[in-house]
């Protein structure tokens, strides 16, 4: 159809104007975050939930999908969890396999994962699905429900819109165009994949953030 033709090459152009963003900014963005859960009490408590519902479930191996430096995959290969991590920036994972050599950095991309049907306990989107242009979101959602086992969990977080009136919003993000989701929609859209909510965190933004968005963790399990 015309109009999927045109959904494609938006949502491709997208990627790779933001895969080459990233590239550009990655040393400078890994000097900014690779210390950034050491101030987050509230998202290491979140990776510790995901963490323990993997585990209850069984364990195996854990995606950390838009993993940039690394940081966030080692802190969960800290928590017992057998993680990986992938990104589209093939800088980034640079920087992630030559700080953490010992644990696995894939260069990929979150609609199309090199991973096989069932093979995770869990997977982990943190702040990597607000470069996906809003028609492909339901792509990149089928794909990490693909991966997951039966019983596996699935721990996304993104930025918030100002309501839900508005099931989407675009803001200038410092590196590339991106997108903020009502929580209730996303969490629509999850169900619709066959994802049920299990737990959300809602954090209010903080006076000396740049953007005051309210940040979002959705805590999901695969039926």
């Amino acid at each position: 159809m015309p109009g999927d033709t045109v959904a494609g090459m938006v949502e491709h152009d997208a990627l790779r104007t933001t895969r080459d963003a990233y590239d550009d900014a990655a040393v400078q963005y890994a000097q900014l975050f690779t210390d950034s859960l050491r101030d987050s009490p509230l998202d290491r408590a979140m990776l510790g939930a995901f963490a323990e519902h993997v585990g209850a479930a069984g364990g195996g191996r854990v995606a950390d999908l838009g993993c940039g430096p690394g940081h966030v995959t080692a802190h969960l290969a800290g928590l017992g969890l057998e993680a990986f991590g992938v990104d589209a920036s093939p800088a980034m994972i640079e920087l992630a396999r030559k700080a953490w050599p010992e644990l696995r950095f894939d260069v990929g991309v979150m609609a199309a994962l090199d991973i096989a049907d069932g093979a995770l306990g869990g997977v982990l989107s943190r702040w990597s699905v607000i470069h996906t242009p809003p028609p492909g979101l339901p792509a990149v959602l089928g794909e990490f429900q693909r991966v997951l086992a039966p019983g596996g969990h699935l721990l996304i977080g993104f930025s918030a819109t100002d309501g839900p009136d508005h099931p989407t919003q675009s803001f200038d993000h410092a590196v590339a165009l991106a997108h903020r989701w009502s929580p209730d929609h996303l969490a629509g859209l999850l169900r619709a994949h066959g994802l049920s909510e299990v737990a959300r965190m809602v954090r209010e933004p903080r006076p000396e953030d740049r953007r005051q968005f309210q940040e979002v963790h959705l805590l999901a399990r695969k039926d």
